[in-house]
């Protein structure tokens, strides 16, 4: 006999299938496994309908007692999600709509982040922007060892920084001075670095000849490697924390200390200045952001980077 609310948790979604153009989910055993897929586009870009339908799809997800754990995954090999759509943020007419906007972004990763059923980001192409703010929401990341898996922050590039959360937990996972790295440089990091970072927790291997061309063949052992992975951190036979090395402790307690955050926002603050003479808005913005986090909490951070 099924479980009261599970059939119709089943028409629900069927129903819903049939309207869903960005984003999918098939359920293996106790494992939801998403998928991102933009239409007509090489790339998968966080639009209004993705967003949309990955908010509806995780609700469904957490409704479901069935599903244990998540992997997100995406159905283009190059492309994990490459970035925000830029033309919704061009779409908005006032600073407050981009707040708004940003806003929705983080309460949804927050969600992620604190989700009750662990979620795997399973990693393989372009994990850009908006994109590698949505694997760090996630409880663990496994990524494909190949030239094609880049992770970044580029938003600096555009004249913009990270909108939703990005900011905040980007120095919590790498350290205070790899994330600033990151942010104001815009640069690109390949996977087996994103590991030494602690930006990614596990590699998978392309995998060589067989029936199949490699790459599909590797997206499916991706999607297998993350599902196990998704299944020991529900059945807690796998912690989501990070031994950290010695050097990496070291970083920590003293980035922990004000007047050490001082110097290291004064060092970064004049570099910027030089490099910029000032013009450019961004660096510093994500340099005043990042502060306030640290400084003032979470929610003064979150607040300040959607403004």
């Amino acid at each position: 006999m099924p479980r009261p609310g599970y059939a119709c948790c089943n028409i629900s979604t069927s129903a819903a299938l049939q309207t869903r153009t960005h984003v999918s989910y098939d359920i293996k055993g106790d494992v939801a496994v998403v998928r991102f897929n933009t239409p007509n586009s090489k790339v998968n870009t966080l639009s209004r309908q993705m967003n949309t339908e990955f908010t509806d799809v995780m609700n469904e997800i957490w409704g479901n007692e069935a599903v244990k754990s998540a992997v997100l995954i995406s159905s283009k090999p190059g492309s994990f999600i490459a970035g925000a759509d830029i033309d919704m943020i061009e779409a908005c007419k006032t600073s407050q709509e981009v707040t708004q906007l940003s806003q929705e972004g983080q309460k949804m990763l927050e969600k992620i982040e604190h989700s009750p059923k662990p979620i795997v980001a399973a990693i393989s192409g372009s994990c850009l922007g908006g994109g590698l703010e949505v694997a760090i929401a996630c409880h663990y990341r496994v990524a494909t060892k190949d030239k094609k898996t880049i992770l970044g922050t580029p938003e600096v590039l555009l004249g913009l920084l990270p909108g939703a959360g990005g900011t905040q937990r980007l120095p919590k996972m790498v350290g205070l001075p790899a994330a600033f790295d990151m942010m104001l440089t815009g640069r690109n990091i390949r996977a087996d670095r994103a590991k030494k970072m602690g930006l990614v927790d596990q590699l998978v291997d392309p995998l060589g000849p067989g029936l199949k061309p490699p790459e599909a063949r590797t997206m499916e052992y991706l999607e297998e490697v993350a599902i196990g992975f998704a299944r020991g951190l529900a059945n807690r036979t796998i912690s989501a924390r990070r031994s950290k090395g010695l050097i990496q402790r070291i970083t920590d307690y003293a980035m922990a200390l004000p007047f050490v955050r001082r110097q290291v926002y004064k060092t970064v603050e004049s570099k910027v200045q030089k490099q910029t003479k000032g013009l450019y808005p961004a660096p510093l913005k994500i340099i005043e952001v990042v502060k306030t986090g640290l400084d003032q909490g979470r929610d003064a951070g979150y607040l300040t980077e959607s403004q």
